[in-house]
């Protein structure tokens, strides 16, 4: 999303007092550049721990419900609580990556790893190979080399 278009939503957001009114509207956070990687870039997303990673930027997004996420970050974006809608639909984009993406990559993880070599096994290997490729030492050789050998006199 343009910086000018997320400006101008912040601004439509942004806690405003009317004269008239005495409530506030709160300012939400934008989650739309979020649900977009999510969809348009899996690979950058993770999950672990009941928490969805974003690798990119080190944010990390727990659903409590359908419509609540917690957002945890290093710098200042969790500061603002994103709205009830935008988590719903963030969280709907996240099922989908979910059953679509990550899931499917796990059982492939985990099948590739029923065909690994065991730790014993790969260690063997390693030295074998090790063991095969290292110079040979050099054959006996007939000269006597306890003698120091005289050059230029």
């Amino acid at each position: 999303m343009p910086v000018d278009i997320a400006i101008r939503q912040f601004k439509a957001t942004a806690p405003v007092k009317h004269q008239q009114q005495e409530e506030c509207q709160m300012a939400y956070l934008e989650l739309s550049p979020a649900i977009a990687a999510l969809r348009a870039r899996p690979e950058e997303f993770e999950f672990s721990d009941n928490t969805l990673h974003h690798l990119g930027s080190r944010h990390r997004f727990r659903f409590l419900s359908e419509d609540s996420v917690e957002i945890h970050a290093d710098c200042g974006c969790s500061i603002l609580k994103a709205s009830q809608e935008q988590t719903k639909v963030f969280h709907a984009a996240y099922r989908e990556w979910h059953a679509s993406y990550w899931r499917p990559l796990e059982i492939n993880r985990e099948f590739a790893s029923h065909f690994e070599p065991a730790l014993w096994r790969r260690v063997a290997i390693w030295l074998l190979r090790r063991l095969l490729t290292l110079p040979r030492a050099a054959k006996a050789s007939s000269v006597r080399t306890d003698l120091p050998l005289m050059m230029g006199h």
